[in-house]
């Protein structure tokens, strides 16, 4: 099973931006689709955004569209959240996937252990 590590997360006014780094091992990454999700206090764990394996593939949810960008490289074993026009309700916990196959259609098979993100207003 994969480890996954999430770094960037911290404090950010409203309209700054952050860069959240998910570095993956134990397993070929270049294999499996990869995704962010985030939770925020007394809500459910949802998907903010993912990409398929090679990164010809993306989606975003609607409340990120046109601000947040997921990217992966894999000579690095690394995907990336970059967040810009961060609001307050972007506030969460963000968490690291890694899914099971090529494409985020599948199972997710590994969590990271998340970073916070607080956007102040």
């Amino acid at each position: 099973q994969v480890q996954l590590v999430e770094s960037g997360g911290g404090l950010v006014q409203a309209g700054g931006s952050l860069r959240l780094s998910c570095a993956a091992s134990g397993g070929t990454f270049s294999n499996y689709a990869m995704g962010w999700f985030r939770q925020a206090p007394g809500k459910e764990r949802d998907i903010v955004t993912a990409i398929s394996w090679n990164g010809g593939s993306t989606l975003y949810a609607d409340s990120v569209k046109g601000r947040f960008t997921i990217s992966r490289d894999i000579a690095k074993n690394t995907v990336y959240l970059q967040m810009n026009s961060l609001k307050p309700e972007d506030t969460a916990v963000y968490y690291c996937a890694a899914y099971s196959g090529s494409t985020y259609w599948t199972n997710i098979d590994s969590w990271g252990q998340g970073t916070q993100v607080t956007v102040s207003s």
